[in-house]
């Protein structure tokens, strides 16, 4: 992906969406008639850093005088809010909100970092996400934060992966899992960046940066219960060969990740599909494509554990974004949310009822992660 000039209008029926990550001439596509949350283009609280800085923090309240008590603040400590933090790669801005999009801000600010996946750690207090850097360059990394934004660590160096895409948590294992598009990979580390390990290699001897797009690996997520890893590969602009696969999380013995035999195609003929979740307590894969309406441009589900002769074509829960990008599922609360590179974020309830456009005009957004928190945690 590569940077690109924001977005300087949005119109009510049409979008020019500049494709800010590999200098694809405009697109036109049909906004969207949904219902709109509150007032969309609010400003932002800045919270800005300096890279090798620690990230300014806002004022602190003054403490309260009220009467409290032991009782009363392990009760404060139990109440479980909510928080959708997502990425603007044009701004190379991490960005924190309310589900409702109210008390919105920006919490880093890195500078021409081209962030992409994002991933969660409660239990830690701690962001992860991935920095695409040059796609032509050796430089892509991983940088973990609190989740205020403080304490950034660049755990994964520049040059540790190419171009790294969509970032999940696998939580049993404690692993980072990522997609690394140029370098044509599906890759896994510790959680301090530590034992980088290659799990699949698509380039079949291509030389790195890779020069086809049917072997660039975009979206990753991880099947803890049925012991897969699924990723896609978009393909070509506008050519209809975005693939699904999937594969045996840990490499079979005697094999290696160019040559694995596990490898499985669950989708062919996709416009572009990009980033990919799992809802574990039904079974059910959900990704987004950013290729050409009608099929792209939408988010899509489709059960996990059909056999591949019944396996059916996918099921549209949601349309007419503006290059979608990233997903986040609530599934407590059965919901998800959705960005686009037109700078959008979204909500629905994942059988796509419910829809509704939370922010607008917040620059080109990709990857965006929902989380529980504790008072503990905050």
């Amino acid at each position: 992906m590569q940077p690109a000039s924001r977005i300087s209008e949005v119109s009510e029926r049409w979008t020019r969406v500049p494709d800010v990550r590999r200098g694809r001439p405009a697109r036109r596509t049909p906004a969207a008639p949904l219902a709109r949350s509150g007032p969309p283009a609010r400003p932002v609280q800045r919270v800005r850093s300096q890279p090798g800085t620690k990230e300014k923090t806002c004022p602190a309240r003054e403490p309260s005088t009220a009467p409290t008590n032991s009782a009363n603040t392990q009760n404060k400590k139990d109440v479980v809010t909510t928080r959708i933090f997502f990425l603007d790669v044009a701004g190379s801005r991490v960005l924190s909100a309310n589900p409702d999009v109210s008390d919105v801000k920006t919490i880093v600010e890195e500078g021409k970092k081209l962030p992409d996946g994002l991933a969660v750690d409660i239990a830690a207090g701690h962001l992860y996400w991935t920095n695409m850097g040059n796609p032509t360059a050796n430089d892509g990394s991983i940088v973990r934060s609190d989740l205020d934004g403080q304490n950034m660590t660049t755990i994964v160096p520049p040059g540790g992966t190419f171009t790294p895409k969509q970032l999940q948590l696998e939580k049993k294992t404690r692993k980072l899992y990522w997609c690394d598009r140029e370098g044509m990979r599906v890759m896994r580390a510790n959680l301090d960046g530590s034992n980088i390990e290659t799990l699949v290699d698509t380039s079949q001897g291509d030389l790195r940066p890779g020069p086809d797009a049917k072997k660039w690996c975009v979206g990753v997520a991880v099947d803890v219960d049925g012991g897969k890893v699924y990723w896609t590969q978009k393909g070509p602009e506008k050519a209809g060969q975005g693939r699904i696969f999937r594969a045996n999380i840990e490499i079979p013995p005697a094999q290696t990740p160019a040559n694995r035999k596990d490898v499985e195609l669950v989708y062919d003929g996709l416009p572009e599909p990009i980033d990919l979740e799992i809802d574990r307590a039904t079974r059910t894969l959900y990704w987004t494509d950013r290729g050409d309406p009608p099929r792209g441009n939408t988010v899509n589900r489709a059960p996990l554990d059909s056999p591949p002769a019944r396996r059916k074509a996918p099921e549209i829960v949601f349309s007419h974004l503006m290059e979608g990008i990233g997903l986040a599922l609530d599934h407590k609360g059965s919901r998800m949310f959705i960005t686009d590179l037109g700078g959008s974020v979204y909500s629905a309830n994942v059988d796509g009822s419910n829809k509704k456009v939370l922010l607008y005009a917040q620059g080109n957004l990709t990857g965006i992660a929902y989380a529980e928190l504790t008072a503990k945690d905050q």
